[in-house]
């Protein structure tokens, strides 16, 4: 069992379900044992977690939760019938977790199997091997992740622990490496695993192979297999993707290929992985019927001289000749030339010439027969040391070949099963057969039945040929008729695909036209396999003329009004900087012109000029050298003459950002609220001037309204009694005095900046 953190529900659900589990069993045999073992996956990275080091013996740390170290596979009970036993047991696992999704499963069911002596197997009981999972599984090279190179070799390597030891030596075993464990050891394999992960193993579907045991050598078997759809398949012994409820059959022809000593033998056949046999027992009919009815002594053999069975004379001893005619004493010079040869050797040198006829030597290697004792069966080709391959006899220097051989030695088999691929195919569709083994033609395809290939064709590959030849009556399938046999699918036309379930696989592919073809592949819970094909396929066209028009047209139209953007932003980036130098030309002809500027009845403007005081106190420097900017109060709106627009302006650039601005914003309000009555202020600021901005938003203006045409935001400030402290503590530094009589005292300035303001 699975005891990842994820199976933690299922482990509750098992240790309730032990004694029910043992009650259906029993209707099944009176002698169930039960055993139980658990796996999670190879415990080193990049499978298991080594950080922090709190989660190697408690991966479940960061949960948080209480979680049993990681390990490989752990046998927990052996095989016994005290089903309490069983439930005892399983009520103290602990599950615990892994890094990766997939769990290492198959390295468990390795060790279950072959581990006959811990797990407790016994010989000739059904075997059944319960895998209980909710994830996908590592398997052959998923190792390497880890550096871990070596193949898993197979045996059973469980220490005292009864813990998997070469968990972090070996690789994870391959599926063919499972298949023959589980026919090795008779064992039934079943996936019990949740709904998500189902269609995944259901794709390992059942197989059912044939097994011969103890066959005589003087026998010759050959078979027949009848698979799904009752598809008879001449030279296959097994039948695959199988599910549940399907039935198949086979038949046996046998044939003698020679007369054993024992006149009786017997072997076994019997599907691989059940107990299940069914035994044979041949009767040898070695001698001819006519032998009951010989004559002793007939007439027929010179005087009596032998018996007469089956039409011929068995002389008796020291008697030679069709009918017993001569004696072994008799001679003639005559008579030697008939047991001379072309090579003038008597009898070949392997027998004495007997009236006439050639009495042959016995051999230690075998027979030796013939006219001219020119016949034996030891003089034959040998293969692998053996005559005649061990299939077949020698007879007068050639091998007579058993049936199903061929050969001047009889070493190429001429069956074919054993060149079938679990589809039916002879080699996969990737060889050919060749003395009873596959060759493979197709690059990169090897195995038994050239079915391993790196580039093995997924399902839409393969179900490819088959909408090719039921629906379209083309293709490889279709001109080689097998199209029947390797084609079980039901074909489903639609006008448009659609989605029957989430494990559907939609799949394209191009046809001989240069057509796209669409369908899609489902499989049902029964194993049902369906191919949704469109009826019609996407053809390719000729272009559209107006199309590629319209294309190129409106391709300049956009190139047109990219080049239209990118002109008015330039144009718009130039205007701004003119407009921006315009407006400091003419903040600098104003601090020359505002002492002289009067007021009428409907603008008032009160100018602050900005000194550096500094250069005042030296009264070899003009006024208009020490002037450093101007801050400006409009009352605009003689409706409303408690409302002023300010303006501020601190021209040159090395004075910027010295705080400037904020002292003479500051003394300008101060004397607008107590000069003048001035209860409102607003100002007008360009949206890009965010220092500006910020400044007077720190002054408790607020925000009345944004200019997207002018792109400058408007900001007021109603004075309340919290507005009017702050301008107090604001300008608590500043001194009004009289203008002219501080140009009589520049020479005395020394530190503080100095303001003077003039009102028209």
């Amino acid at each position: 069992m699975d005891l990842s953190y994820s199976m933690n529900d299922d482990l509750t659900q098992l240790r309730k379900l032990g004694n029910g589990l043992a009650e259906e069993m029993s209707k099944t045999t009176s002698n169930l044992r039960m055993g139980f073992g658990a796996f999670v996956d190879k415990p080193v990275s990049p499978y298991m977690y080594i950080s922090p080091p709190e989660a190697v013996k408690n991966p479940c740390y960061s949960i948080p939760h209480k979680c049993q170290p990681q390990f490989g596979y752990r046998h927990v009970l052996s095989l016994t019938d005290k089903v309490s036993r069983f439930t005892e047991e399983v009520k103290k696992q602990k599950v615990s977790r892994n890094r990766d999704a997939p769990e290492g499963g198959f390295d468990a069911i390795i060790q279950a199997a072959v581990c006959k002596e811990k797990i407790g197997w016994r010989p000739g009981a059904s075997h059944l091997l319960v895998f209980t999972t909710d994830a996908k599984t590592h398997v052959a090279l998923d190792g390497r992740l880890a550096g871990i190179v070596q193949p898993n070799d197979g045996q059973c390597h469980m220490g005292l622990d009864n813990v998997y030891n070469m968990s972090t030596t070996m690789d994870y075993p391959s599926l063919a490496l499972i298949t023959e464990k589980m026919s090795e050891n008779n064992i039934n394999l079943i996936f019990a695993v949740t709904r998500h992960v189902l269609p995944l193993y259901k794709k390992l579907r059942s197989k059912v192979e044939l097994e011969i045991l103890n066959v005589p050598e003087e026998l010759s078997l050959s078979f027949n297999a009848t698979c799904l759809n009752n598809e008879f398949i001449p030279g296959l012994k097994s039948c695959s993707g199988l599910k549940r409820g399907d039935q198949v059959s086979f038949s046996v022809e046998v044939r003698a290929r020679g007369c054993p000593k024992e006149k009786t033998k017997t072997f076994t056949i019997k599907p691989v992985g059940f107990k299940d046999t069914l035994q044979i027992t041949v009767d040898f009919e070695c001698e001819c019927k006519c032998q009951a009815q010989g004559q002793p002594n007939s007439p027929v053999c010179h005087q009596g001289n032998g018996t007469y069975e089956c039409g011929i004379c068995l002389c008796h001893p020291g008697r030679l000749g069709p009918r017993c005619e001569c004696a072994e004493g008799d001679y003639s010079l005559s008579e030697q030339d008939t047991c001379t040869g072309p090579n003038k050797v008597i009898c070949s040198g392997r027998g004495d010439c007997v009236c006439g006829q050639c009495v042959c030597h016995n051999n230690d290697f075998g027979k030796v027969w013939g006219k001219r004792c020119d016949c034996d069966d030891f003089s034959c080709l040998r293969y692998k040391g053996e005559l005649c391959s061990g299939h077949g006899t020698c007879s007068c220097g050639f091998c007579q070949c058993y049936p199903d051989w061929s050969g001047e030695n009889c070493n190429c088999s001429t069956r074919t099963d054993t060149c079938m691929s679990s589809l039916g195919l002879l080699c996969s569709g990737r060889g050919q057969c060749v003395c009873g083994s596959c060759e493979c033609t197709q690059p990169g395809a090897y195995g038994s039945t050239c079915d391993k290939c790196p580039t093995c064709p997924d399902a839409c590959t393969m179900k490819k040929d088959c909408v090719e030849c039921k629906h379209f009556q083309r293709g490889r399938l279709f001109e080689d008729e097998s199209c029947a046999r390797i084609c079980r699918d039901e074909i489903s036309l639609l006008d448009d695909l659609v989605l029957h379930d989430k494990n559907a696989v939609n799949c394209t592919y191009k046809d001989e036209n240069d057509c796209v073809q669409r369908f899609q592949y489902y499989e049902d819970n029964s194993g049902r396999s369906i191919l949704f094909v469109v009826k019609e396929p996407d053809c390719p066209k000729g272009p559209d003329i107006l199309v590629v028009l319209l294309f190129v047209a409106g391709a300049i139209l956009i190139l047109g009004l990219v080049s239209l953007l990118i002109w008015k932003l330039l144009v718009t980036i130039h205007d701004r900087r003119e407009f921006a130098k315009f407006e400091e030309e003419r903040a600098r002809a104003k601090w020359e012109t505002s002492i002289d500027k009067h007021v009428t009845p409907v603008n008032i403007e009160c100018t602050f000029i900005v000194l550096d005081k500094q250069r005042w106190v030296d009264p070899n420097i003009s006024e208009e050298e020490c002037m450093v900017g101007d801050v400006n109060l409009f009352l605009t709106d003689p409706s409303d003459p408690s409302l002023a627009e300010l303006e501020i302006m601190i021209a040159e650039p090395n004075y910027r950002g010295k705080g400037f601005g904020k002292e003479v914003t500051y003394m300008m309000m101060h004397y607008g609220i107590n000069k003048l009555g001035i209860k409102k202020f607003e100002v007008k600021i360009g949206l890009e001037n965010r220092i500006s901005i910020d400044m007077f938003k720190k002054l408790r203006f607020q925000e009345l309204s944004i200019s997207e045409v002018f792109q400058e935001v408007t900001l007021g400030l109603t004075v309340s009694k919290e507005a009017w402290e702050e301008l107090l503590s604001g300008a608590d530094m500043a001194q009004e005095r009289e203008y002219s009589k501080t140009q009589e005292s520049r020479h005395r300035a020394k530190h503080s900046l100095s303001t003077g303001a003039t009102g028209n």
